[in-house]
């Protein structure tokens, strides 16, 4: 949820006319990787659970695509992106490790 925070205030920086674009689709998506875990969990299914986790990823992998977007654009300098797109990766990194363990322990 703090990535959220951060993706928010970010975000802010866009252009206007970016509003409805760009920075609608990068929140969005960056809402849904907590609240797809939270549901996924939520389902007290292991099966399910690691489904939402799988949907929470690809919704990393967007985030990722759309921080190169606004990069390109020049919405972020090189550093805010560096930090953004590093923590990014850090929760993708905690999220193929919660995968994995789940589906380990489930077998």
């Amino acid at each position: 949820m703090c990535f959220v925070t951060e993706i928010y205030k970010q975000t802010r920086k866009y252009p206007k006319e970016e509003l409805y674009g760009l920075v609608m689709q990068i929140r969005r998506s960056s809402v849904s990787v907590p609240s797809n875990i939270a549901e996924g969990y939520g389902r007290n299914s292991t099966d399910d659970y690691l489904r939402f986790i799988r949907i929470s990823l690809g919704s990393i992998y967007e985030i990722q695509t759309q921080l190169k977007i606004a990069f390109s654009l020049k919405y972020l300098s090189k550093e805010e992106f560096a930090n953004i797109y590093e923590l990014s990766r850090e929760i993708e990194r905690m999220l193929s490790s919660l995968h994995k363990s789940i589906r380990i322990r489930e077998n």
